[in-house]
C-alpha cells in the first residue's frame, strides 16, 4: 500500500461537475492498493498520516501534526500509485489491487483514519473519474510505503 500525502491549504474533489468532498488545512491523501495488502499495511500507514509532523508550529518549523492542529482530510483512491515504468513507456498497472480487493481496503482504511482522528474523513469516490484540486502548501508530498519502511 502507498501513499502520498500533500500538506494543504485547501482541497476538493469534483466528479460530473458535483463537489463531493472540500477541505481547509489539513492532508490529501492518494492511495494505492495492491493484491497482498493487509490491515497492517493500513495501520502502519494511518498511524503515520495522522502522527507525521509536517504542520508548522510557532516558530515555522515543521513540528505539528494533523491531530495537533485539528486538521481535515481527503483520502483519494489512485491506483496509478501502483504503476509499473520499468520496461517501455506505457505504465503497467498489474499491481494494482482489482476492484473486489481494493474497495474493502481502501474503506477500511478510511474508517480507521476516521478512528484514530475522532471525526469525518472525506474521500472521493472509488473508480470515478474524478478532478483533484489542491493548494499544496510549502510544498510539502510525502510518500510512504508500507512494504517500504525507510
Amino acid at each position: 500500500m502507498k501513499i502520498v500525502i500533500q500538506r494543504v491549504s485547501e482541497a476538493s474533489v469534483t466528479i460530473d461537475n458535483a463537489k463531493v468532498a472540500e477541505i481547509k488545512m489539513g492532508l490529501l491523501v492518494l492511495l494505492g492498493i495492491v493484491d497482498d495488502d493487509t490491515q497492517e499495511d493500513i495501520n502502519f500507514l494511518v498511524r503515520k498520516t495522522v502522527n507525521l509532523r509536517v504542520f508548522n508550529d510557532e516558530n515555522q518549523v515543521m513540528n505539528k501534526s494533523l491531530i495537533h492542529i485539528d486538521g481535515e482530510v481527503i483520502v483519494v483512491s489512485q491506483f496509478t500509485l501502483q504503476a509499473s515504468t520499468k520496461k517501455g513507456n506505457r505504465p503497467s498497472y498489474i499491481k494494482a489491487a482489482r476492484p473486489e480487493i481494493a474497495i474493502p481496503l481502501y474503506e477500511n482504511f478510511v474508517a480507521t483514519l476516521e478512528n484514530e482522528l475522532g471525526k469525518k474523513v472525506q474521500t472521493g469516490q472509488f473508480g470515478a473519474d474524478m478532478k483533484v484540486a489542491l493548494i499544496n502548501d510549502g510544498p510539502v508530498t510525502i510518500i510512504i510505503d508500507s512494504k517500504n519502511k525507510e
